[in-house]
């Protein structure tokens, strides 16, 4: 027996915006990049791309060749950054993206992006899809760690003012959805990724999400169609 989709209501305080996957698609970039690393080091690409997305180059490459000087990564984590920020072929919008960043801030919902890319490949990625960049950002340079630590989601709810625990996550990777666990926060799933990991609610993308005022004046994230 199938069971009807229903609408589902999040309130919120704070939304806090994964960009790669969840903004912005990005896959055909990144997969492209990957491989062409994981070829000059003699490593299967799917092996990489398990565990690629969502985090920031140097820790993967750290993951995946433990024995490696640190100084290496940095210098392949350079070499990735300036491969990734020439090539836009490709890059888009998520469906909806556009209009859910626009209603957050007309509607005047306190949001940041929380992204592992660094400012200028954040800015390259959101210009290459036609988005505009939040206010607030939490990018590479922000953090000491990235996702899967929490750290990055802890401080834009912290620049943002907001309760962690009163913050939504819209996310796409096992790393992101991970770090805002781990922050103590809820978490959007978006996209075929992040089905897999379990997050409170999932959305295949961010067409027809709306923000509602409830009547008690608050605020809430509304998602057209969930199935339980």
């Amino acid at each position: 027996m199938t069971t009807e989709a229903t609408p589902l209501t999040l309130p919120v305080d704070g939304v806090l915006l994964d960009m790669d996957g969840t903004l912005v698609d990005s896959d055909a970039v990144v997969e492209r990049c990957w491989r062409r690393w994981a070829d000059q080091q003699g490593i299967d690409p799917a092996a990489v791309l398990r565990i690629a997305h969502g985090r920031q180059s140097h820790e993967t490459m750290a993951a995946l060749l433990p024995e490696r000087a640190p100084a290496d990564h940095a210098a392949d984590h350079a070499r990735m950054s300036q491969w990734e920020r020439s090539d836009t072929d490709g890059v888009i919008e998520v469906p909806g993206a556009r209009a859910l960043l626009d209603a957050l801030a007309t509607q005047h919902v306190p949001h940041a992006l929380v992204t592992s890319a660094d400012i200028p490949l954040s800015t390259v990625r959101m210009a290459a899809a036609g988005l505009p960049c939040p206010a607030v950002s939490v990018t590479a340079e922000s953090v000491s760690a990235g996702k899967p630590d929490p750290e990055g989601f802890l401080k834009g709810a912290a620049e943002l003012g907001v309760d962690p625990a009163h913050c939504l996550v819209l996310e796409d990777s096992a790393a992101g959805v991970a770090a805002a666990r781990a922050a103590g926060m809820r978490v959007l799933g978006v996209g075929p990724r992040a089905a897999a990991h379990l997050p409170d609610a999932h959305a295949a993308d961010l067409t027809g999400i709306r923000i509602e005022t409830l009547p008690d004046g608050s605020l809430a994230v509304r998602l057209p169609a969930v199935r339980p």
